[in-house]
């Protein structure tokens, strides 16, 4: 990897992305996972140029102090970025520890960053299109003040054995863009880029989603009026101004609109915040591949088309960011 590399293009290579992978049995067994080896080159033409694979890596881990991977966790880890590569796609290692982080941060402190002192060494010498996300919404523990001493600390790590590889890190309550004021950076490490994630309204984002407390009632449409809009693009307007002063490029890590809601408002929606994002020069993930949200029918074997065409319309470029 180059000792200039560049964040704003290296941000433009991700492109359009989506996230695999998280919830799929292949992490407790191999031989049963839902994402297949072919799923791979079906992504790339498809029209997506990354993958942001969620990993939930502590169920993986040994005993301390070391807090060793498995090697049934390095092999499927390994599987998915070597097939990624070679399907010319980006892939994402996101530490998506989240919920334990946000309840019981301290505990985890050190199991959080022995998972970066092996992974960061592990992939040191893989290409710059591999890289590495800190943490996936850091929460409630993961305070502003707290998530800031947290991402120093890892970047440390990673700095160590990757001094060029592009880290995406994002704000606290959960990569909310109401809080990148909040992000303290190190202003020298110009390597990073800058994540996101955007459900509003989470009335509609969310509507009939149970892990959400108190449930949103379903039946929310999104019609796109002028007022919905504008509220989207205030809010995208706000992070690209803190992107402009801050000189840092932004990946739209997660966006999506739950199952539960009427097939036009979750189209015209996806469609809205897909576009926007590209109009500003970010790149972006949809949430998610596979379970709910989804954009793939794995029982089907086909390509929920809805959804997909609202992210990748017919005949649009293979990467958006190159227009």
């Amino acid at each position: 990897m180059s000792a200039q590399t560049d964040a704003f293009a290296q941000n433009k290579m991700l492109g359009r992305g989506v996230n695999v992978l998280g919830y799929d049995p292949i992490w407790q067994s191999f031989d049963q996972g839902r994402f297949k080896q072919r799923y791979f080159p079906m992504i790339h033409d498809g029209g997506f140029d990354t993958l942001r694979v969620n990993l939930y890596p502590f169920r993986h881990m040994g005993s301390a102090p070391d807090f060793a991977l498995s090697d049934s966790w390095w092999h499927t880890t390994g599987w998915i970025v070597t097939n990624a590569l070679a399907a010319h796609l980006n892939v994402i290692l996101d530490f998506h520890e989240y919920e334990i982080m946000g309840t019981n941060g301290p505990a985890n402190q050190v199991r959080f960053l022995a998972f970066w002192r092996q992974v960061a060494p592990h992939f040191k010498d893989a290409p710059n299109k591999v890289f590495f996300e800190i943490m996936n919404e850091p929460n409630h523990d993961m305070t502003p003040d707290v998530w800031n001493r947290y991402l120093a600390g890892a970047l440390a790590v990673i700095r160590e054995s990757n001094p060029t590889r592009t880290v995406i890190i994002g704000p606290a309550f959960h990569n909310s863009v109401d809080h990148l004021d909040e992000l303290k950076l190190p202003e020298q490490d110009r390597n990073i880029i800058v994540t996101v994630h955007f459900y509003k309204p989470m009335a509609f984002t969310h509507q009939g989603a149970p892990w959400v407390h108190p449930m949103h009632e379903v039946g929310v449409a999104w019609p796109g009026t002028p007022e919905e809009r504008a509220a989207i693009g205030a809010d995208f307007q706000k992070v690209q101004a803190w992107a402009q002063k801050h000189q840092r490029p932004i990946f739209l890590g997660e966006f999506g609109a739950y199952d539960k809601g009427d097939m036009a408002s979750r189209v015209r929606w996806t469609e809205y915040v897909a576009r926007l994002a590209e109009k500003h020069g970010w790149s972006w993930a949809y949430w998610q591949f596979d379970s709910d949200f989804i954009v793939y029918d794995i029982p089907k074997e086909q390509w929920f088309e809805p959804i997909h065409n609202a992210l990748i319309p017919p005949g649009s470029a293979k990467n958006a960011m190159d227009k």
